[in-house]
């Protein structure tokens, strides 16, 4: 992926600022249960996932335009967004850095966290 990444983020050090970013994008508009993972180590297709979840399709849909928002304020243009008009599972995929914005019953279905339980959870602090 690191060839890809210059269409995204520049370096590693790039990409953990979006992750912190796109978190506090998260909490600004009240999604729930915001985790952050550390997947280079057991992914090659990205380096960190965020994972967070909203009570309603309209509150994913209101998570995934603050994140987007966010990410277009740091000059990251998504490489895609998938699963908008539904808002049960949105995934916004941005090279190195991918967001999965669930409706929360829809996340526990899919238990997507259970796939990267080897992944490290990072501690991501932010001003709220």
């Amino acid at each position: 992926m690191k060839n890809n990444l210059a269409l995204v983020v520049k370096d590693d050090a790039d990409a953990l600022s979006v992750v912190k970013r796109v978190v506090q994008a998260c909490e600004d508009v009240k999604g729930q249960d915001i985790v952050a993972l550390d997947v280079q180590t057991v992914s090659d297709f990205a380096d960190y996932f965020v994972v967070v979840s909203g009570r309603s399709d309209r509150q994913v849909q209101g998570i995934t335009n603050r994140v987007t928002e966010e990410l277009l304020s740091l000059g990251v243009k998504p490489l895609s967004v998938e699963g908008y008009e539904d808002s049960q599972w949105v995934l916004i995929d941005c090279g190195d850095v991918v967001v999965n914005v669930f409706y929360e019953p829809i996340r526990h279905f899919y238990d997507v966290e259970s796939l990267w339980m080897r992944a490290r959870k990072l501690e991501i602090a932010t001003h709220s």
